[in-house]
């Protein structure tokens, strides 16, 4: 749906909203484990279904679902997603929400104990055909030509006392005045809304406008004394031409919303009597209370004139410091009050930090810390079956992860869990699947690729046996040749690597023997053909060479080039042979495995090796953001204005001097 909702352009965006975005409302909503089958989730804009569907993957226990959805392709497309997904119970009505709700007993609106929803953007026509409001608008009618607040009402209404809902919103709904700033106005003095996330730009099809999640909350209305704000804007990645939330991006929004925690230009909790002071009058745009724009570079124009680095830029870097005690000093040395220099070339800096011992032992403590980890869960991992929950597993793993890297200093949590994450999207995934599916032994075994020559498709081989066309290709999804090469081939790798080296010195040596002599008036020119030469042509050219009594010297060259394409030509035999060999030896082997071998190059070769090296890289790439400042700082004061103006001095000297040689005064 993901894929049709791109390739289908604006107006099929209606009926998909992003699944990451949807993981984020079906856990800030409320929804748990404890969550009991017989509590209902409503969206009255549904759509397709999906962010219902993610609703009830937070449900265990189950949850019963309703929804309504205006268009009528795309409710028949919302039943079948239901019923495709085990939710044959759920109750999708057709109609507008807003002018036709389905969910009514008698002239009220039927109340729910959870809600979400991704209405229509800023919709004009809302109140087209509108008779009966349900009494959905006691804390003020909507303007006629924006129907956002009449969404959101609609939902307030249709909640239980004690009901929640989350819901995705143009960010205009939190500083447009008017009708709008009076509703928002009442709904927070009542203490309905619990919390705003705002989002990254162009996350939804069919726009790319800042959009928000508004958290409503009645259970615990009475006594709210604040709203608790988060600006995600600044976490996600590039996805073609959209924005995506990350799996750290999710977790973090939803571990800062339901620990409340305050985060420095992230997150915190926004006091009702700040919001309602007159500087703010009820606005709730985010920027008002959470400042995440990136801090200025603030020039030292004393720096400028007198050279040296600034205190307080280094002092700024205290994150580094903190970690790696020895390195400032290791890095600087004092100029003058208040300013240092760099003890070391700017283009250094990068080297000296990873040579550094502070630096060498946080990445083996790193190192160590994943092996702990994964030592941890090993058990589990190896007990993988047809019985395993996927998403279980994963949420176990990378939690337990977050916790174990969260008291590591410079190194955000964040960041390590994503590198698990994109390696469980990327490859553990299908790889626990297969698993479960087939079994250790089973999905260890290579197959032969899949092609189909009508439709002109064939799968990338890993691993060739034979040659020409007797060759057969094997592809093998659980276990790479690699891993199989390296643990129990590694003396044969070894052998194949050298000869493939001498197969490729013996082709360089014949490449630079004809790139001399294959030339205008050398020696081989008579033997090319259209500028170019090759064996059959030296053969022939000496063949003739010789029957006509040409120039020694060119019978010997042709000799000899043609003895440097033999040698190439057996280095490369020897080479292909042998790669043969190890190529069969390597399928073999996958045959003589058992369960316990699987394992092992599962667990160890492959999955906790990939994660580290992971960890490791994120670890690593520390160093960049320091190098990068330091390289900045360097550069940028390097040179004086006393400098500049005594280099200006010199210049001038020097025009002035070869004037006067060409006699101009």
């Amino acid at each position: 749906m993901r894929h049709f909702a791109t390739e289908s352009g604006k107006s099929k965006g209606q009926f998909y909203t992003p699944a990451e975005v949807s993981r984020v409302l079906a856990k800030v909503v409320g929804i748990t484990e404890d969550t009991r089958q017989d509590q209902t989730v409503y969206d009255p804009t549904c759509g397709s279904g999906s962010l219902l569907l993610k609703v009830a993957a937070e449900a265990p226990r189950g949850i019963t679902i309703y929804g309504q959805e205006k268009d009528n392709a795309t409710w028949a497309l919302s039943k079948m997603n239901m019923i495709l997904h085990g939710n044959e119970d759920a109750e999708i009505l057709k109609g507008d929400t807003i002018t036709s709700p389905q969910f009514t007993n008698g002239n009220a609106l039927q109340t729910f104990d959870f809600a979400v929803a991704n209405p229509p953007f800023s919709i004009k026509s809302w109140s087209n055909g509108l008779e009966q409001e349900y009494g959905r608008f006691e804390y003020g009618r909507p303007p006629e030509k924006n129907g956002d607040y009449a969404f959101l009402l609609h939902i307030l209404k249709s909640l239980k006392s004690t009901g929640k809902a989350a819901v995705i919103l143009p960010h205009g709904v939190l500083f447009r005045g008017n009708a709008e700033a009076d509703i928002r106005r009442r709904l927070l003095t009542q203490g309905f809304i619990k919390g705003i996330i705002g989002l990254p730009a162009n996350l939804f099809y069919g726009t790319g406008i800042h959009a928000c999640i508004i958290v409503l909350d009645k259970e615990n209305a009475v006594g709210r004394t604040g709203v608790f704000m988060i600006d995600a804007s600044k976490g996600f990645i590039k996805d073609g031409n959209k924005n995506r939330l990350r799996s750290q991006d999710i977790h973090k929004i939803v571990d800062v919303f339901t620990r409340q925690a305050t985060i420095e230009r992230y997150s915190r909790m926004v006091p009702l009597s700040e919001i309602a002071d007159p500087k703010n009058d009820y606005n709730l745009n985010i920027p008002r209370y959470i400042d995440s724009s990136e801090r200025e570079d603030i020039q030292d124009l004393h720096a400028h004139l007198h050279g040296g680095i600034p205190d307080r830029d280094i002092d700024a870097l205290s994150g580094y410091w903190d970690a790696f005690p020895q390195l400032r000093d290791q890095l600087f040395q004092p100029n003058r009050p208040g300013y240092s220099d760099l003890t070391i070339d700017v283009s250094q800096v990068q080297q000296t930090i990873l040579d550094s011992p502070e630096f060498q032992k946080f990445t083996q403590e790193a190192r160590e810390l994943t092996t702990e980890w994964f030592d941890a869960h090993r058990k589990k991992l190896e007990g993988i079956d047809d019985t395993t929950r996927p998403n279980d597993l994963i949420a176990t793993l990378g939690d337990d992860l977050l916790a174990r890297f969260k008291s590591v200093p410079l190194l955000d949590e964040y960041d390590v869990y994503e590198q698990l994450m994109t390696y469980w999207h990327d490859v553990m995934h299908d790889d626990v699947f297969m698993i479960m599916n087939d079994g250790w032994l089973e999905a260890a075994k290579p197959r032969k690729i899949v092609a189909d020559k009508d439709r002109k498709l064939s799968e990338t081989s890993d691993l060739v046996v034979g040659t020409g066309r007797s060759a057969v290709k094997y592809k093998t999804d659980l276990i790479p040749p690699d891993l199989i090469v390296k643990r129990y081939f590694a003396k044969d790798r070894a052998e194949v690597d050298e000869l493939m080296s001498a197969w490729e010195e013996a082709s360089r040596v014949v490449e630079e023997y004809v790139e001399e002599h294959a030339v205008e008036g050398g020696l081989l020119a008579e033997a090319m053909d259209d500028e170019k030469i090759n064996k059959v042509l030296a053969l022939g050219r000496l063949k003739k060479a010789r029957h006509e009594g040409t120039d020694a010297d060119e019978v010997a060259a042709l000799s000899h080039l043609i003895k440097l394409y033999n040698a190439e030509a057996v280095a490369k035999k020897t080479a292909k042979e042998a790669e043969a060999a190890l190529n069969l030896a390597t399928l073999k082997k996958y045959v003589e495995l058992n369960e316990n071998d699987v394992k092992t190059l599962v667990l160890d070769d492959k999955w906790q090796a990939t994660v580290t090296m992971r960890v490791t890289i994120e670890v690593e790439a520390l160093t960049l953001t320091l190098v990068a400042r330091m390289q900045e700082l360097g550069s940028r004061y390097a040179t004086t204005v006393g400098a500049l103006q005594a280099e200006l001095k010199r210049v001038e000297a020097q025009v002035a001097a070869n004037l006067s040689v060409m006699g101009v005064n």
